[in-house]
């Protein structure tokens, strides 16, 4: 029996010589195919820069440093993520915060959001950053955050790395029209991949050239950024304690090769996602919200199990029964305030209920672009005999 995996990546032929090429090029890092992949993703997106890094986890990181975050400050962002998305502010000396979920979207709501903004202003306690995540490469209401962004004065870094693709009102992910950065991941669940990898892209010459410099360890040679003079031709300064985050060419150049198969990719994965929409329509469970005014990258494909319309099974019932069916579910995810780091720093999954009672029923069902219309057939069939006991 052959497992179908929740995701997986896309690998062609020309993504194979496009790497084999760098192999046998001059550079295998800190070469010329970073600076063309970062181009590609920013005139893709409609943003002006990016700036490509080791993975996204590196990404997060180094764009909440070059905002500013560090000790004394916070962060907010949602309990329906990695954990990758609050560590990135705690890697900064900063401390963390959640906001509840909508329980449609299952992104950061919104109305919570300001909710907590008016608590904590009378409080004098304002997060210094935002980061919404695009749960399942769903854009949050960004239009609502940065409203709110104007009126309290924070910054939005976008955690994107589900999002590669997809767009909100007419405007790509990661074009920054309402975020100062916007994250991506490349790793090989994603909608692209590069093996390991990230990107922050960002409009502002000034954060761009700090996060070149936070990726190699705070370094850089650029004549005009130079604090003594520099006049030897091997001159460089380290400026701030930076890391290295760098990407490899191999890296980059299968990035810009699987970017020419980007919006066929997305395609692939609404085709999929439409065709679990139609074929779940009679099953007990909870199908993926669509908002009329985005579009969605379509990375995970997560159900809720109903008890309302006839689930009795459990949740681990269903999970190992679909394991042992050859269905590679996954569930995305537990909530990080339940992990038992963030308890011992005080938080209790129980503050966020809506996160917590959309953990209790999901499951991630398999979706990436190689599928076939067999093997969601195959895994329709199988939740419904896992659901009929």
């Amino acid at each position: 029996m052959v497992m179908i995996p929740y995701g997986r990546q896309s690998i062609s032929e020309d993504d194979v010589e496009a790497v084999a090429a760098t192999l046998r090029s001059d550079w295998l890092t800190q070469g010329p195919a970073i600076d063309r992949f970062e181009k590609k993703v920013a005139e893709y997106c409609g943003a002006r820069f990016g700036v490509a890094v080791s993975n996204g986890t590196a990404a997060l990181h180094v764009a909440c440093r070059a905002a500013g975050l560090g000790p004394g400050d916070l962060c907010w962002t949602t309990p329906n993520s990695f954990v990758a998305s609050a560590n990135a502010a705690l890697y900064c000396g900063a401390a963390v915060d959640f906001v509840d979920i909508d329980p449609h979207t299952y992104n950061i709501d919104p109305v919570s959001l300001e909710a907590k903004l008016l608590s904590a202003h009378k409080l004098g306690r304002l997060p210094k950053v935002v980061i919404p995540v695009h749960f399942s490469g769903q854009s949050c209401r960004m239009d609502a955050i940065a409203t709110l962004a104007i009126r309290f004065g924070f910054t939005i870094i976008e955690d994107a790395c589900h999002a590669i693709g997809g767009s909100f009102q007419g405007a790509r992910i990661g074009s920054g029209v309402t975020a100062a950065m916007t994250v991506f991941s490349f790793h090989p669940v994603k909608i692209v991949t590069t093996g390991e990898g990230g990107m922050v892209m960002t409009n502002d010459p000034a954060l761009r050239r700090r996060l070149l410099r936070l990726r190699s360890h705070g370094i850089t040679r650029e004549p005009d950024e130079l604090e003594h003079n520099g006049d030897e031709p091997w001159y460089y300064e380290q400026q701030e304690l930076g890391w290295n985050y760098r990407i490899t060419d191999l890296q980059a150049a299968l990035g810009i090769s699987q970017m020419s198969r980007i919006d066929a990719f997305v395609a692939r994965r609404a085709e999929l996602a439409g065709l679990y929409d139609n074929l779940l329509k009679a099953v007990p469970v909870t199908l993926p919200h669509r908002d009329r005014d985005l579009a969605s990258a379509h990375h995970l494909y997560v159900i809720q199990l109903d008890p309302q319309r006839g689930a009795v099974r459990s949740r681990r019932e269903v999970f190992k029964g679909m394991r042992a069916r050859g269905i590679g579910v996954n569930v995305h995810y537990i909530p990080i305030p339940a992990q038992p780091y963030y308890r011992r720093l005080g938080f209790h999954p129980e503050a966020y209920p809506k996160a917590s009672a959309y953990y209790r029923n999901a499951i991630t069902l398999p979706l990436y672009p190689d599928m076939t219309s067999s093997d969601v057939q195959r895994v329709v069939d199988a939740l419904t005999a896992e659901l009929a006991g």
